[in-house]
């Protein structure tokens, strides 16, 4: 019996042999999907240049020069920029059926019809829902979402409801938005305290004794008119975020003084550790305050575009079209990529994101980079002109291609 076995197993190996010497190929496809030739920009690990990407069961399998094995598909990405997908770090995707309201409402956006035709792979829902609304959210719109979609938590219990009910203090509990974040804690990445008229600073320390007691940062919107913009910073952590980095209304002093220059206190507060977010939107951003801010050295820690149904049709369009307007203003392609990869990802604590080391999600983006004439807008209306453009031509989220404007990845047909 046991020369039988013998036997078989030679003869097993002998046919493994021999398929081998046939098709070699047929044991070197160890991944699934290997883009090749892309130039590369992964700053989280401090790689550029022509590189091949290499995925397998949706984790980033090996970056290297060349990759020599086959795959079950690969995509020629000669000419064009790879880079982690983009993170968005301010949106409003709790979409619903409500009139008039971002909380499970029409001024939020589904964030699948937006997100991967920008590149984008992850966007952080902006306190639209709240500790009361957070599980519809979940439910209707995180689970069923090809996009990751992570959330800083509202202290308003019902989140983006309308102003009557963000102003209810009686709302704004602490232990319930703590006992939540502990529930969902991969998905709850903060507190935000927004849209509050009041003169009581308790929204503002509610939020900030709940972000503390769950270890997360604080996401502030700044729309608290009754103090002062460097009232707000000072009461600010390391770590935490203040977003409309660029706005310039009537309810908050702006980055930039009378004088051309960004502020000592908000030099001093980024020196501090207060991470800036763009906060785009459909007002929040100027370049009376953006162009003298970048000209010395002040620019967003992240591109949070503050999407929603306003926003995407007036100035700010999308991420790509953010990250060309600040290639306009004089930030290079590597600064740009930077800021909307691993700088988002360290904001939002989540370091596996952002990033091309292997064993990471595979969430990648491949994009042109056009050459011309283009025109980009402020809140106010105002324009710029640049000669280059962000054009996202693929995105692949947890190793499935996502977004493909022009077939890339198809099936190549003789017809």
């Amino acid at each position: 019996m046991r020369t039988i076995i013998s036997k078989v197993r030679v003869a097993g190996w002998i046919g493994l042999w021999l398929v081998w010497a046939v098709s070699p190929k047929a044991f070197a496809q160890t991944y699934e999907l290997i883009i090749k030739g892309a130039q590369v920009i992964d700053p989280a690990n401090s790689r550029a240049g022509k590189m091949d990407v290499a995925i397998n069961q949706g984790k980033i399998a090996k970056v290297a020069p060349d990759i020599g094995e086959t795959a079950a598909q690969m995509i020629n990405a000669a000419g064009l920029y790879l880079s982690p997908g983009f993170i968005d770090p301010h949106t409003h995707v709790f979409v619903g059926t409500e009139a008039g309201q971002f909380a499970n409402g029409v001024n939020s956006v589904s964030p699948d019809d937006f997100t991967f035709r920008s590149g984008v792979t992850t966007v952080v829902d902006a306190g639209t829902s709240g500790w009361r609304s957070f599980p519809a959210f979940k439910k209707q719109v995180i689970d069923q979402s090809k996009t990751r979609i992570l959330a800083f938590l509202n202290i308003s219990g019902g989140g983006m409801t309308g102003a009557a009910h963000e102003q209810d203090l009686s709302d704004m509990n602490v232990d319930s938005a703590v006992a939540l974040i502990k529930q969902y804690p991969d998905i709850i990445t903060g507190v935000k305290i927004g849209h509050y008229n009041g003169k009581e600073w308790t929204p503002f320390d509610n939020a900030l004794n709940a972000a503390r007691q769950a270890g997360k940062p604080l996401f502030v919107e700044c729309h608290l008119p009754e103090y002062s913009l460097e009232d707000q910073l000072a009461r600010m952590r390391p770590g935490d975020i203040i977003t409309h980095t660029f706005e310039h209304i009537k309810e908050r002093m702006p980055v930039v003084g009378e004088d051309g220059q960004v502020r000592p206190f908000v030099l001093a507060a980024r020196k501090r550790g207060i991470l800036f977010d763009l906060g785009h939107g459909g007002a929040g951003f100027w370049f009376d305050q953006a162009l003298p801010a970048v000209k010395q050295g002040f620019y967003p820690n992240s591109f949070g575009t503050d999407l929603h149904r306003f926003s995407m049709n007036s100035g700010m369009k999308d991420m790509a079209n953010v990250m060309s307007k600040f290639m306009a203003m004089g930030l290079s392609l590597e600064q740009v990529v930077e800021i909307a990869t691993s700088n988002a990802a360290r904001a939002i604590r989540h370091p596996e994101l952002g990033s091309l080391k292997e064993g990471n999600p595979a969430d990648i983006v491949l994009f042109h980079l056009r050459e011309g004439d283009f025109g980009f807008m402020d809140s106010a209306g105002n324009s710029l002109r640049g000669n280059r453009k962000l054009e996202v031509e693929l995105t692949v989220r947890q190793g499935k291609i996502v977004w493909d404007l022009n077939g890339l990845a198809a099936k190549k047909k003789g017809f």
